[in-house]
Formats: C-alpha cells, structure tokens, sequence
C-alpha cells in the first residue's frame, strides 16, 4: 500500500464528530508552540498562558522538533534502520518523520500512531509516502501496545529493526497507569536490533517555570494531565537496552551537526536506545 494510509477499522464519522474545540488538546497546544496554526482559541489561551510562566517553552518545543530529524536521519543513515513507529505523531509539521526518513532512505516505511481526531484529518490530506516507501497511519492509543504491535506486523517487516518514537508523549500517562512497563511491552515486542527514540518533559530543569506551567495546563485540559519526570526517572524508560551515545541529554545535545553553536538549556530529556 505505498503511499496509502493504512485501512481505519473504525468508522470514519466515529471520532472526528467528537472533537471539542472548547477544550484544549496537548497535540493542538504543542502545534501553537511551533509556530503552526492547526489549533483552536482554546488550545491557544493555555498555550500562552504557559508561556507566560515560562517563556521558553516555544524553543523547548523547536528544539524536540529538531532532535526528531536529527534522530531519524542517523538511524536511517548510520544504523540501516529502514522502518518507524511514531506514536503520538501529532498535528504535521515540518520534516515530518516520513519526510526525513525517506529522504535517506527513499523506500523507508512509517507507520504514525496517534488517537486524536484531529490529528486524523491531518494525517489522511498531508502525510502521504513517497512513492517507493510506505506511510500509514493507526487509530490506537498508547496504553494499548498489544494493538500497536498487531497493526504494526501487518504494516511492517517483523524481521527487521524498527525504530520506535515516543516523542513528547509518555509526560501524559500517569505514574499510576506505569508509562514505564508500556514501554517495556512496546520494546518487547519488537524485533532484535529495534531501536527506541524518546523525549520527555523535565521536572528538573526550570523546575519552578516547568512545575507551574504544568499546573496551569492541567487545569485546563479535561481528562488529560501531563506529568513532569526527572533524569533518573527518564533514563529508567531505556532498562534492558543500549544507550547510544551521549546517553540521556537535552536535545540539543543529542549530536548536534558540526559547528553548532553551544545550545541553549532545554527543560526537556531526550535519548535514543537500541534493542540487543
């Protein structure tokens, strides 16, 4: 199905009926801090209001952006991985993962994963494949990794590695629904040499901003709260695998291209694995 989105088994009415513009979405407010304009009046008075306590946050934003290109070109160009999983893919933007994968790799598979109507729209119109690779799509939901793993065997090479992005979207699965063995049963299922790609918002830089700013968003989104973690608490996501170089960083640490200037301090962790 190159260049087609995988089949929803869902109706498509089922969902996009539901959305509510009144409530802010995280997808929604994170597309405001990139500068895009695929959000409501809702979404855009939270994000300001974050803003107002912590002013960095659009740059936090750009700088996770950034780390996903930077991520997918060197697994697609140094480590042979020819196949991605992005879960909470969000609203497009620029260098989609499609976009970077398949310009390495022409042929290069994608499956998006998210569970937002929103983002389904966007996806069907604007993420479409190249026309020697693959680029689909999966109405599912994190907290459920053995649907993701059934949709992805079908989509996928169960042979090969796959990398699998969590990029920006573990801060919202609560200590209490265990973010981390999700993410263990994620990588269980994944083939030998897969890899995992991760970002996460911190708790231990700009703490005050960071601790504030999340107070205020949960306040306002309804049935959706983000959780900050620290260090520790994001390199235990990465137990049983092997840590690529630098480790565990902000993400314009994480091998900024030859010649970049000293990056800024970012409230975010980011890290890439692979799977032994």
């Amino acid at each position: 199905m190159a260049g087609q989105w995988l089949r929803r088994q869902a109706p498509a009415q089922d969902k996009t009926t539901r959305v509510d513009a009144r409530n802010p979405h995280p997808a929604r407010i994170y597309n405001y801090w990139l500068g895009r304009k695929d959000n409501f009046v809702a979404d855009r008075d939270a994000a300001q209001e974050a803003a107002a306590v912590n002013p960095e946050i659009a740059a936090d934003s750009l700088a996770n952006r950034a780390f996903l290109g930077r991520a997918v070109r060197y697994l697609a160009a140094q480590c042979g991985v020819s196949q991605f999983l992005d879960i909470g893919a969000g609203l497009p933007a620029a260098d989609n993962t499609h976009e970077v994968a398949q310009a390495v790799v022409p042929a290069a598979r994608v499956m998006y994963v998210d569970n937002d109507p929103i983002v389904l729209t966007h996806a069907r119109a604007e993420l479409v494949s190249g026309p020697r690779g693959c680029c689909e799509y999966l109405d599912a939901d994190l907290r459920d990794p053995g649907a993701i793993h059934q949709a992805a065997a079908r989509a996928l090479d169960a042979d090969r590695p796959v990398a699998v992005m969590l990029l920006l979207i573990l801060h919202l699965i609560p200590d209490a629904e265990d973010p981390h063995r999700i993410v263990t049963s994620l990588m269980d299922g994944m083939p030998a040499g897969s890899y995992l790609l991760l970002s996460h918002p911190a708790s231990d830089v700009r703490s005050a901003q960071m601790a504030e700013m999340t107070r205020r968003l949960n306040q306002r989104m309804i049935g959706t709260t983000a959780t900050l973690r620290d260090r520790a608490e994001v390199s235990a996501f990465f137990a049983g695998l092997e840590l690529v170089e630098p480790g565990v960083v902000q993400p314009p640490r994480w091998r900024p291209a030859p010649g970049e200037p000293a990056p800024a301090e970012t409230a975010l962790w980011c890290g890439v694995a692979r799977r032994p």
